[in-house]
């Protein structure tokens, strides 16, 4: 009974933290928004799986730190495709495709 009932505190909280991450994101970057919605898909799932492990806490740890790597990383191969696309269209504008 008593695992049960921390077991509920600890999702309600991740809840709460997350829906607070993620409402602060309006005025961030694209690689802020990125590398913290990572973040904190991260941190749910290693706690999740933490959980089932028995150590929640260091589940989060891990997931979090996986998750922020992971958003960089993925924020970092969004850039480079725009970045090919913009150099596309600027080809395709000045009549010079390469």
């Amino acid at each position: 009974m008593l695992g049960e009932l921390k077991e509920t505190k600890m999702r309600v909280s991740l809840a709460l933290v997350a829906l607070l991450i993620l409402s602060g994101c309006e005025n961030m970057s694209q690689t802020q928004q990125r590398t913290l919605s990572g973040g904190a898909i991260g941190t749910a799932g290693g706690a999740i799986i933490g959980a089932m492990a028995g150590n929640a806490g260091l589940g989060a740890a891990i997931g979090a730190g996986v998750g922020l790597a992971g958003g960089y990383v993925y924020d970092r191969h969004r850039q480079a495709e725009e970045r090919s696309f913009q150099q596309g269209v600027a080809a395709g504008r000045s009549g010079n495709p390469q």
